[in-house]
């Protein structure tokens, strides 16, 4: 089934050094991304990514190299070796945190937080949102919660208005999963650019505790 060993050893390396680029722990490295391909982010607010281009033209010499390093099923073995490159980080992350990963180390977050704004009158709205944080490790864990926001246009904030009133102190028991809702009624007559109101949907949010903080 092997044709060529080299080739095959080079396109694990390769894979390795790609999943590391942009490995999701313990931030998340799609922040800003507006255009990516498999983990790579290639463009943002800013413009083209170089590492993610770099990333992604290496993920494609690799399955190049798994395919010419085979004798036969290559569609086959490309299909499970993208499943296994696309679910392997989540694997690997909620093993750490399931067993040596404490304080905010332990908490994972599904990505599908959202905040929704309602016009008041003029420099006053009230915010709404909500998250599911879930808390690893055996411990309970207290950070402080910040939002940021998803896309900057032109300095205008958005979710991070939230901050405002921020940040909030959040406590999560030992090994629990914990539903954040917060509502405030936030006075913006100090936020020279934000918007008037709107929904927003896969927010994304900092913890902070003490020095260490993680983008999720």
């Amino acid at each position: 089934m092997i044709r060529n060993k080299v080739a095959l050893i080079l396109s694990a390396i390769i894979l390795s050094i790609c999943m590391f680029l942009f490995f999701p722990f313990p931030n998340n490295k799609m922040l800003d991304a507006r255009s990516t391909f498999m983990s790579f982010p290639i463009t943002n607010q800013d413009g083209y990514i170089v590492t993610g281009i770099i990333g992604s033209v290496l993920f494609i010499i690799a399955m190049i190299l798994l395919v010419l390093s085979l004798k036969k099923y290559h569609f086959r073995t490309i299909v499970i070796v993208i499943i296994v490159y696309t679910f392997l980080p989540k694997i690997l992350i909620t093993m750490y945190q399931e067993t040596l990963a404490s304080d905010i180390m332990a908490i994972s977050y599904d990505g599908n937080g959202s905040c929704d704004f309602e016009h008041v009158r003029e420099d006053l709205i009230n915010g709404k949102c909500d998250l599911v944080l879930h808390n690893h490790s055996n411990e309970d864990v207290t950070f402080e919660l910040e939002f940021l926001d998803s896309y900057i246009d032109d300095g205008i904030r958005a979710e991070s208005l939230m901050n405002v009133n921020g940040p909030y102190s959040i406590t999560i028991k030992a090994n629990h999963k914990k539903t954040i809702y917060l509502k405030e009624k936030l006075d913006l007559s100090d936020v020279p650019k934000h918007i008037d109101g709107g929904a927003s949907v896969g927010i994304h949010v900092k913890l902070i505790d003490g020095k260490k903080s993680r983008v999720l």
